[in-house]
């Protein structure tokens, strides 16, 4: 079973919902508008379905293990993790100012639902980084 991202829905819920043009409108976000969320979603999809998707089966027949202190992990998740880290997937929604792309979070949720539904094994990777950075960005202090 493959994963086709529902592009054409997401799109209408950023431009007509969550009306990114105006998010654009903030400081900050002005590069942001839905040109660019168009883009991204477009890019993300190709990723997740021509990279993650394919993976999914597999990442069930083998999955991750942990044994006398090694881990084991599924075949192609190495590669499609420093895919997902060279395209900048896992900063989307980060600050720039810390190595992200400082997008508006709508975006970023429109790619993590891609991600967790092409490949949730992928995603549970990422998924604590993203917790991780949150944490440091709320609470953490500066020399952290």
């Amino acid at each position: 079973m493959s994963y086709k991202a529902p592009l054409k829905d997401m799109l209408f819920d950023i431009k007509h919902l969550a009306n990114i043009d105006q998010v654009a409108q903030m400081p900050g976000f002005e590069e942001a508008g839905f040109d660019t969320a168009e883009a991204v979603l477009e890019e993300c999809a190709k990723f997740n379905e021509g990279v993650l998707s394919p993976l999914n089966w597999e990442g069930d027949k083998n999955p991750s293990s942990w044994k006398d202190g090694v881990v084991t992990t599924t075949p192609g998740f190495k590669e499609a993790f420093r895919q997902y880290v060279e395209g900048g997937w896992q900063g989307l929604q980060h600050p720039a100012d810390f190595g992200g792309q400082g997008l508006p979070k709508t975006i970023g949720a429109a790619c993590g639902e891609m991600l967790n539904s092409a490949n949730m094994s992928f995603a549970l990777c990422p998924l604590l980084s993203d917790g991780a950075i949150e944490a440091l960005l709320t609470a953490g202090s500066d020399a952290l």
